[in-house]
């Protein structure tokens, strides 16, 4: 196994995941706050660590090495100044707006040890856990019916998302929504100050400041020379513009960015959500992405400027050529009835983490597309899901690689 960061495919054998195992941040999730932080329901807690429990033992199993991210994040905050300015930081991206609360939550901060800190981050800060030293004030009192200083990080389970390993490199990314932006921050100070996990010499390829909005679920390393990503709701193609100059202009094996612009609605989030690789010539689609689909190709000019091309053949035909492969399977998401596509894309079916060519991991009440898949020769290792597909998202959502062969 090459060391440190190295992801120069989709399907090669998988031996080392960041996860993050859901804690009371879930708990924080109440009807009123929902819209705010991107959920349609409350897992139940005691039920969804056990899921996500199956989810790492399953990987285990299978010779991945599993990390976790809040442990990541407290070996990168082991130095003092370090963590003043991530503490800093946080508070800044969580919109806190009285400079009393501000002062007051960066000493309370600052007063716990690491591990107590990142939790705390994680869970939100509630107004009963610090006492704000501040004059009575107008602002002050019509936000008193809210309970957090910061809101809770429930997405954090989705580790995908706020960053993406690509090649020797990670893209730190700048989420589209307000909710998720401080799990890029966690993961910047990962990139920064844990060496173990990311050595000197990994490359940025994206910094977390944005402006342009770009997330993990829309980034797919098809092969050592092609990358897949969506043109979808919270990616944009300013962000994708950007990536692709530094991934393409480095010296790294990447040649093309195939761009997928996909409907810019909650159903398809991502590219993730409806596009998956699962074998060397097998993909897993929703069907209501495969037509008509448009896409476009970015490479570099022999001027070194990026050179963007829309593309009019058929998406089977162009991953057929472009990872030169004799023929591709397109296997759809609830096979061909629209109604168990439609239950089972909302279920994530389309969502799989392939761990090793031809062995993907996959939720068990998916069963039709599953079963689908396992007549195509796939290996399917399912995991109970009544509690965590309620965030709506899979398996490939909810672990960020950070080594394959």
């Amino acid at each position: 196994m090459k060391p440190g960061v190295n992801i120069y495919s989709e399907i090669g054998k998988l031996n080392k995941v960041m996860l993050h195992r859901l804690g009371p941040e879930v708990e924080g999730l109440v009807p009123d706050n929902f819209e705010r932080l991107l959920f349609d329901d409350i897992p139940y807690l005691k039920v969804a660590q056990h899921e996500h429990d199956c989810f790492a033992d399953v990987l285990r199993e299978n010779g991945v090495e599993v990390v976790y991210c809040k442990q990541e994040v407290v070996k990168a905050l082991q130095d003092k100044e370090v963590r003043k300015k991530f503490a800093r930081e946080f508070v800044e991206e969580s919109n806190i707006v009285s400079p009393y609360a501000k002062d007051s939550i960066l000493e309370w901060l600052m007063d716990k040890s690491v591990e107590d800190m990142v939790e705390q981050c994680i869970k939100g800060i509630k107004k009963t856990d610090v006492q704000v030293k501040a004059p009575n004030s107008f602002a002050g009192i019509i936000a008193e019916g809210y309970p957090y200083y910061t809101d809770p990080m429930p997405n954090l389970y989705f580790t995908r998302d706020p960053g993406a390993c690509i090649g020797n490199g990670v893209s730190v990314n700048c989420m589209h929504t307000e909710a998720r932006r401080r799990e890029s921050l966690m993961l910047k100070y990962v990139f920064e100050h844990n060496k173990e996990l990311m050595p000197e010499g990994t490359r940025l390829w994206y910094q977390h400041e944005g402006p342009n909005p770009i997330e993990g679920g829309d980034i797919l390393v098809l092969s050592p020379e092609i990358l897949a990503i969506g043109l979808s709701q919270r990616t944009s193609a300013e962000a994708i513009s950007i990536l692709a100059e530094e991934v393409l202009k480095s010296e790294n094996s990447f040649k093309k960015i195939l761009v997928f612009d996909i409907p810019k609605r909650r159903a398809f989030m991502h590219l993730d959500t409806v596009f998956t690789m699962v074998d060397y010539d097998k993909f897993t689609i929703h069907p209501e992405i495969e037509g008509p689909l448009h896409l476009y190709e970015i490479t570099l000019g022999k001027d070194g400027a990026l050179q963007f091309v829309s593309v009019t053949d058929t998406l089977t035909n162009l991953l057929k050529s472009e990872l030169k492969l004799p023929a591709v399977e397109l296997i759809r998401c609830g096979g061909n009835d629209l109604m168990a596509a439609q239950r089972e894309q909302w279920n994530d079916g389309s969502n799989t983490l392939a761990i090793a060519p031809g062995v993907v991991v996959t939720y068990d009440r998916n069963y039709i597309t599953n079963e689908i898949l396992a007549n195509y020769g796939i290996k399917v290792l399912t995991i109970p899901s009544s509690e965590i597909s309620r965030g709506r998202g899979g398996p490939r959502c909810m672990s960020m690689p950070i080594n394959r062969d």
